[in-house]
């Protein structure tokens, strides 16, 4: 299904992308060597709750899962790009983390997923990766205008990828958002320009290129969520809901602070 969404949903969108971009930056405020990522998801669980909204990930099933997800926010480690499902793991210096969120409030959802080094600085196994999907996520969403295509973001996106030396997954990528978290379409990270649906206003969009270094295959961990580097390398996801406009496309999920 894809869903054009009013522009009352739309105001409503807003206020929940910018609990989502809150609540992402507030939690990378508060990580430190040694946090632990079952900390992560009470604080993640707290702040949503305690904002009156409603979590995507607690109840999710989804056929690619087993069983419900049961955590509040997605953590992911060195070698995890997606669902990272929370467990008992302390972080340490210099490990690249990745927090993915999505809620909902008022009956809208946001998403988004933010990649950091773990201590701060530079670090030269991150950074790359990191700057990477931002700067592939920043070409996608200016691609992301009235009239254009789904391949249009999604050949934008590879652009950036492939230009910076890293092997494309197109297993997983973007997708619609709207009233639920998940809807069609699907946003490849690699495609030709010019192809697929086209972009009306009332589309939402979460764009969210991810890579892997050396390789575009995944394996799935024992907890039958988490999906790591096939190699064991390292990896990046950087996400924003994005809402296609009359005048252009709005980033929905900046922090509001």
């Amino acid at each position: 299904m894809i869903e054009i969404l009013t522009p009352d949903q739309i105001d409503r969108a807003r206020v929940t992308g910018g609990l989502v971009g809150d609540i992402l930056h507030g939690i990378k405020e508060r990580v430190k060597p040694g946090t632990n990522l079952l900390e992560i998801d009470a604080w993640a669980k707290d702040m949503i709750l305690g904002a009156g909204a409603e979590s995507c990930y607690v109840d999710y099933a989804p056929s690619f899962g087993r069983g419900p997800f049961g955590h509040y926010i997605c953590t992911a480690v060195n070698d995890a790009v997606l669902h990272g499902r929370p467990r008992d793991q302390r972080v340490v210096a210099g490990d690249l983390l990745t927090l993915d969120l999505a809620i909902k409030t008022s009956g809208v959802a946001a998403d988004a997923a933010i990649s950091f080094t773990v201590g701060g600085g530079a670090h030269a196994e991150n950074d790359p990766l990191i700057t990477a999907t931002q700067e592939a996520l920043a070409a996608g969403i200016e691609a992301a205008q009235p009239g254009a295509r789904i391949g249009d973001i999604s050949a934008a996106i590879g652009d950036v990828l492939t230009g910076a030396g890293y092997p494309v997954n197109t297993e997983f990528g973007g997708h619609g958002i709207g009233t639920t978290m998940h809807q069609d379409p699907h946003v490849s990270n690699i495609g030709r320009g010019g192809r697929g649906y086209r972009l009306r206003p009332g589309l939402m969009l979460a764009i969210e290129p991810w890579v892997m270094v050396d390789t575009d295959e995944l394996k799935v961990d024992e907890d039958g969520w988490t999906l790591r580097s096939a190699t064991g390398c390292r990896t990046a996801h950087t996400e924003h809901t994005v809402a296609i406009l009359e005048s252009g496309n709005e980033i929905l999920t900046h922090p509001t602070r």
